[in-house]
């Protein structure tokens, strides 16, 4: 059933916690999955949760952890104690969610941690995770796995799957390896099923599979598994073996993390800021934008002003001012968003980019012309001044092509040098077609109303 947090929920276990109910805060909790109980702790101070959680059963207390927002989580686990930590969440969590925990933690603090982990196999997984950057596969990977011999017949590999299917939550596969670890192919567990006990896992494995080396980005992580449609993606090292599997979760939230980063990019957001952060910080992340903002204003009104004798003699040129900033802008803004997404899914090679400029030409041109038809119309009916409607006509059919040609350029361009294309996307983009579709229609009116009146 879904959970809906309330006002009233939150006041009758905050009286809970005050009263030192236990029993009551157990049930209160008991039927609530784990990412509702990580929701809960937004609304509680740091020693009510601290109580709510400690009385969470192991499995449960790891997956709330591992649900937790970063510096939620970071702020939580400064007011444990290191053995808590260790027993009481990282035993409990998949290697690849106990390394991003400690992760969190300073150095000095990871050591005490993984001192008190019981288990040497698992500490020794999290371990060989830290190693790895956490924005790659080897750092997205977990090490819980079932993998099986090339050379065992189906019943040795179906015993065991029993013997360890305990220890994973989910078994999406069964990897095919050889003596040294080297991958070597998949099998699902209906092919695995409907197999004779006698035949060998080799000739009914499959052999082109597809893998990721440690090293590799986590977007390339992204985009193959949804090319391929992927719920779980093994991991190889240098030489081919086998040394964890990511998952349909991990890449979920790679997914949304990504999307959520390039939405505060073109939004001219310059960090990876939350509502929760202190003001400061939001500060620092909206004013790099903002100033740039601030200057390409300064740089409009200079524009302006320059046509300040033009505009004091033909007044009407000023009616449509906003109009022309307000289109450009825009349709720079539609051109670029749609070549950041082409971008962000690997569906825009450089090998194409004369196409896509020339695609983009052809439906600015189409739209162009669309738009300046309907404001011909407007002001030829509404202004009695023909060269104001051959102005604005014109102008927005120049201003329309060379904001949609530059909103497509520039994302191709970042991309190129290897800077993210949705960093200039938003204020950018606005900014430069701002100023550059004030200078086109001011100049293209001075030049109409000057030879129209002489």
């Amino acid at each position: 059933m879904h959970f809906e947090l309330s006002k009233k929920y939150i006041d009758d276990l905050k009286k809970i916690i005050s009263d030192h109910d236990e029993d009551a805060a157990v049930m209160l909790m008991e039927e609530l999955h784990a990412a509702d109980i990580a929701e809960i702790y937004d609304e509680l101070n740091v020693d009510e949760a601290r109580f709510l959680y400690l009385l969470l059963d192991g499995d449960k207390a790891g997956d709330v952890l591992a649900e937790l927002e970063d510096d939620d989580r970071e702020l939580f686990m400064k007011s444990l104690p290191s053995d808590v930590i260790a027993r009481k969440f990282i035993d409990y969590m998949d290697s690849d969610d106990a390394a991003d925990v400690i992760a969190d933690l300073p150095d000095d603090r990871q050591e005490e941690v993984l001192s008190h982990i019981d288990d040497l196999e698992q500490a020794g997984d999290i371990v060989d995770l830290l190693k790895y950057n956490e924005d790659t596969a080897g750092g997205l990977m977990a090490k819980e796995l079932i993998s099986v011999k090339e050379s065992w017949d189906v019943e040795k590999c179906i015993a065991e799957i029993r013997k360890i299917a305990d220890e994973i939550d989910e078994i999406y596969y069964v990897y095919v390896v050889n003596e040294d670890n080297i991958l070597k192919g998949i099998l699902s567990l209906k092919r695995l099923i409907i197999a004779g006990s006698k035949k060998k896992v080799k000739d009914i494995s499959k052999e082109d599979i597809i893998s990721v080396k440690v090293d590799v980005e986590e977007e390339e992580v992204v985009n193959i598994a949804r090319k391929y449609d992927l719920v779980a993606l093994p991991v190889i090292d240098s030489i081919g073996r086998l040394v964890g599997r990511i998952t349909i979760d991990d890449i979920v939230d790679v997914m949304q993390e990504e999307a959520e980063k390039d939405y505060q990019m073109v939004s001219g957001i310059t960090e990876d800021v939350e509502p929760s952060d202190k003001i400061w910080v939001l500060t620092r992340a909206r004013i790099p934008w903002l100033l740039i903002g601030l200057v390409g204003g300064i740089f409009g009104a200079q524009v302006i002003s320059s046509y300040e004798g033009a505009l004091a003699e033909y007044a009407s040129m000023a009616f449509f001012i906003p109009l022309i900033a307000a289109m450009g802008g825009n349709v720079g803004v539609q051109s670029s968003s749609i070549i950041v997404q082409a971008l962000a899914s690997n569906s825009a090679g450089f090998d194409s980019l004369f196409k896509r400029l020339l695609k983009e030409l052809a439906v600015a041109l189409l739209n162009a012309v669309i738009l300046a038809s309907l404001i011909f119309l407007f002001s030829y009916f509404f202004y009695d001044s023909m060269a104001l409607t051959i102005s604005v006509s014109g102008a927005l059919v120049i201003v329309v092509v060379f904001a949609s040609v530059f909103g497509t350029f520039v994302p191709l361009a970042l991309n190129r040098f290897n800077i993210d294309p949705a960093l200039a996307t938003g204020p950018f983009i606005t900014t430069v077609n701002d100023i550059t579709g004030l200078f086109i229609y001011l100049s293209l009116a001075h030049y109409t109303f000057s030879n129209l009146a002489g």
